[in-house]
């Protein structure tokens, strides 16, 4: 079976599947169109995330993708298509994945209401950091990159380019650069505490 595209494949397949159920299929014809099947079946469900997250993208929500999938509820859908997703971060099965992206939505919520309840905190030091004169190149890109955060509404913006000044920061700054480090390692622990209460909920 020779052929690469899909449809010439999926064509072969089933000259086979009808000579076999003749009776009139010879093993290298059956072996070839199993081995034709496993690679169509491999493409197909390459297929699926990548029109899921077409929909997505569209505009399409997950109650209206459930049907779709052959799933029956926004939830359910959402996991189909968590499970399908390639692994970015190590997780070897799909319900791996599903955990693993509950665990950073969790984390993400507990980081973005505790930023939220110290916005005038997390603005101060974004303020003095953007501030600051005499940085090396990399340390004043930081800066403005810290500059132009504190324009957004959601104080959890500024937590990236925080925990990214912070190296730069050496010296007369050593002490605000503690600071940054212990505001980073709080996100961190919020977001793993946010994990594992998930977990312990489900």
């Amino acid at each position: 079976m020779q052929e690469t595209d899909s449809a010439g494949v999926l064509r072969r397949i089933q000259e086979v599947v009808a000579a076999a159920r003749a009776g009139v299929a010879d093993q290298d014809q059956v072996l070839a169109a199993l081995s034709g099947l496993r690679v169509l079946r491999e493409e197909l469900a390459s297929w699926e995330p990548e029109l899921i997250t077409a929909a997505r993208a569209a505009g399409t929500s997950w109650v209206a993708l459930a049907p779709a999938l052959g799933v029956a509820s926004r939830q359910a859908a959402e996991r189909r298509y968590l499970r399908l997703q390639p692994s970015h971060t190590g997780e070897k099965t799909g319900e791996a994945r599903v955990d693993a992206e509950r665990d950073r939505r969790a984390g993400d919520r507990a980081v973005a209401d505790w930023a939220r309840r110290n916005s005038a905190i997390l603005r101060q030091l974004a303020g003095r950091v953007s501030a600051l004169d005499g940085l090396g190149p990399a340390a004043q890109e930081s800066a403005d990159r810290l500059g132009a955060a504190l324009g957004d509404d959601d104080p959890s913006t500024l937590l990236p380019p925080l925990a990214a000044a912070r190296p730069h920061l050496t010296g007369a700054h050593a002490r605000l650069a503690e600071q940054l480090g212990e505001i980073s390692a709080h996100a961190d622990r919020l977001r793993r505490d946010a994990a594992g209460s998930r977990r312990t909920r489900d």
